[in-house]
C-alpha cells in the first residue's frame, strides 16, 4: 500500500452565513408557533425537525 496523501496547507474553512436561522415575521401567529415548536425540537435534540421548521419559516413570509 502507498502512504496517504499529505497536504502542506491546512484545509480551507468556508465562512458560515451570518444568520443561520430565519427570524419570524413580527406579529404573525403562525411564525410565532413555528419558533415555539422549533425551540421545543431543539430542546429534545431533534435537529431534523429544527431544520424542517427553519424551512417552513423561510417559506412562510411569502404568504403574507
Amino acid at each position: 500500500m502507498t502512504e496517504p496523501t499529505r497536504y502542506s496547507t491546512a484545509p480551507v474553512e468556508l465562512p458560515l452565513p451570518h444568520e443561520l436561522e430565519p427570524s419570524p415575521v413580527e406579529g404573525c401567529a403562525a411564525c410565532s408557533w413555528l419558533v415555539d415548536v422549533r425551540t421545543l425540537a431543539r430542546a429534545q435534540g431533534d435537529m431534523s425537525k429544527v431544520s424542517d421548521y427553519n424551512v417552513l419559516l423561510r417559506r412562510h413570509p411569502y404568504g403574507h
